[in-house]
């Protein structure tokens, strides 16, 4: 019974060792087979490789990349950083001529800008600067021509004597309404430089001495003056 079984044992042996043999030969035949179809093309390449190839691809800026959603930087621009960027580059000029302040040689007077520019025959500025308009509403806008002009002037109920005084309309009441210098009282200015740009006389526009000089000297009797809002 021992050498029954001894023999037994031995055969169980030898067919083990057969199988090994015969399934390593088939698995050294499987990998010449792929690697033999892998180089004439027949069979691509391993999925680590194709992975490689793509994101080469994508690095190189592919329009129709959308990106890596997780990478800050391809996540899409701050639209209001861009709304802001766009409306800085197109924000209106305050010493801008307005539109539809007429053409030809005139004076144009913008009441929200309280701003004065001298404008020549080619339709070009010659000047422009801050005034001090009426604290009131008693200028419309409009087109009006100079009609009067004075060296020196003293305003209603002795508010302030001026100096190159043009008028060009008069006011509800029928006070006169032009451009002319900072009224003084007793040699006090009524108002400051620094207040030239906003609202402060009762009618006329309020010019530094230098600007109503030029204005002045521009504006002969009969020279249009336009108003707007």
């Amino acid at each position: 019974m021992a050498g029954t079984r001894h023999r037994a044992a031995r055969h169980r042996s030898g067919v083990a060792v057969r199988w090994g043999r015969l399934l390593a030969g088939v698995a050294s035949a499987t990998v010449t087979a792929v690697a033999v179809l892998a180089g004439t093309g027949v069979v691509g390449t391993a999925p680590a490789e194709v992975g490689a190839a793509v994101a080469e691809s994508t690095d190189g800026g592919d329009p129709g990349d959308a990106g890596d959603p997780s990478d800050p930087s391809d996540a899409a621009p701050d639209s209001a950083a861009v709304d802001l960027t766009a409306a800085a580059s197109v924000a209106p000029d305050p010493k801008a001529l307005p539109a539809d302040s007429g053409s030809g040689k005139r004076i144009v007077f913008d009441q929200s800008a309280q701003r004065v520019w001298l404008v020549g025959r080619d339709g070009e500025v010659t000047r422009t600067y801050l005034g001090s308009g009426s604290v009131v509403a008693n200028l419309q806008p409009g087109t009006y021509s100079v009609y009067s002009k004075s060296r020196w002037a003293v305003g209603v109920d002795d508010s302030g004597v001026m100096q190159y005084f043009v008028r060009f309309t008069k006011g509800p009441g029928g006070a006169a309404i032009g451009f002319h210098t900072i009224p003084t009282k007793q040699g006090v200015p009524l108002q400051t430089m620094k207040q030239l740009g906003t609202p402060q006389s009762h009618g006329c526009i309020r010019q530094r001495t230098k600007d109503a000089i030029a204005l002045w000297d521009f504006a002969p009797v009969g020279t249009p003056v336009v108003v707007v809002a």
